[in-house]
């Protein structure tokens, strides 16, 4: 029997790569718009690059944007730029439709947790922004147990903290690799949420191909799980 259930955050409950996109939009035009003298496609695309080096939530990568298009940083473009992210991020932070009735309807009856590779300090401000923190009874980050989510660590972590075995928890996430693979060597029942892959741009594994036990092409679709029933 199920007693708890944990989840992703990004691309899972919140579509991050898409407010991700939006608001690196507003800052490459807010940055041109300040005198940056280059395409809005050329910066988007470096931009997009320099993150795939030094990962999605690097903090200085409007520095490293400008060094790698001018070789050297103008504060006031890049000023510009980060005001114009942080407006959009603030407005533009939602769950997805029908992540909040679901998560009201699921923690009547079980532990609910959150299991994340972002940063401890970016995760916790998308929960509390998006004022869902309030639903989880534990939130484990990379930073917590010093390992992503390709180890057992904050898995193992999180089962300890609700107090529940491996076979009595779901974990529900969109990357095969780090929410799915994972939690099944440790004999966590999976649920594979395939609109996140869409969210990254990539193509979802084909249906029954994911290893999960279950397959949702909507967060609305759990409480059809019959796991859960």
């Amino acid at each position: 029997m199920i007693k708890a259930i944990l989840f992703d955050l990004d691309n899972t409950l919140i579509d991050f790569m898409t407010m991700k996109r939006k608001c690196c939009e507003a800052a490459v035009d807010a940055m041109i718009a300040a005198g940056l003298d280059v395409k809005r496609k050329t910066a988007m695309k470096v931009l997009f690059g320099l993150y795939k080096e030094y990962g999605i939530e690097h903090k200085e990568i409007f520095q490293k944007l400008l060094i790698k298009l001018k070789g050297r940083i103008n504060y006031r473009v890049m000023a510009h730029g980060i005001v114009a992210y942080r407006k959009l991020k603030e407005s533009y932070l939602a769950p997805y439709p029908g992540a909040v009735s679901i998560l009201m309807i699921l923690k009547r009856k079980y532990k609910l947790a959150i299991i994340s590779d972002a940063p401890a300090i970016n995760a916790w401000l998308r929960l509390v922004t998006m004022d869902i923190d309030k639903f989880f009874d534990v939130v484990i980050t990379s930073a917590d147990v010093r390992k992503n989510k390709t180890h057992a660590a904050g898995f193992k972590a999180a089962l300890r903290m609700l107090k529940v075995k491996p076979e009595e928890a779901l974990m529900i996430g969109d990357r095969i690799q780090r929410d799915i693979k994972t939690a099944k060597k440790l004999g966590i029942k999976t649920c594979y949420a395939r609109y996140g892959e869409r969210c990254l741009g990539k193509k979802p594994a084909k249906k029954g191909e994911s290893g999960a036990d279950f397959e949702i092409n909507d967060i609305r679709d759990l409480l059809n799980l019959k796991i859960l029933r």
